[in-house]
């Protein structure tokens, strides 16, 4: 499997190319290393964390952030097993974070303090898949 722990240039100008006037949902796919891998230099590159150790770190550090622009968690979900995709597709951690707007989004992901929390993600994500969505109705059935 390839790791994907940061998006693209491209893949983040396409996310802010989106229209940015409504809520949208961020479904969180997410796969730990087994020990964190911090870069040299950082005060816990050699604390042998593990990587769900330091995705808490991470969560613990933006989560003020995250909240304070409004955002939540909405649905959170322990991972069993893949009926439809890559076997090898695995989740420690399954989740949907609910924004006001993406203009939300982005001032988080741009706060400085978040950049600095980003390091424990970084350190903790072994692969992960980051999709954006926008609410719509749930409805009683399929399509």
């Amino acid at each position: 499997m390839s790791a994907y722990v940061d998006p693209t240039p491209a893949q983040f100008a396409a996310f802010k190319a989106l229209e940015r006037g409504h809520p949208i949902e961020m479904l969180n796919l997410v796969r730990f290393k087994a020990e964190a891998s911090y870069p040299e230099g950082h005060p816990l590159a050699n604390a042998g964390l593990s990587g769900a150790e330091a995705y808490k770190n991470y969560g613990a550090e933006s989560g003020p952030i995250f909240a304070g622009l409004g955002g939540k968690i909405v649905w959170r979900g322990g991972f069993e097993t893949t009926l439809i995709g890559p076997a090898d597709e695995a989740w420690d951690a399954v989740f949907v974070a609910r924004y006001p707007d993406a203009h939300a989004f982005l001032a988080m992901v741009t706060n400085p303090d978040y950049q600095k929390a980003v390091v424990h993600r970084q350190a903790a994500v072994a692969t992960s898949r980051l999709i954006r969505t926008k609410p719509g109705d749930s409805g009683a059935t399929f399509g």
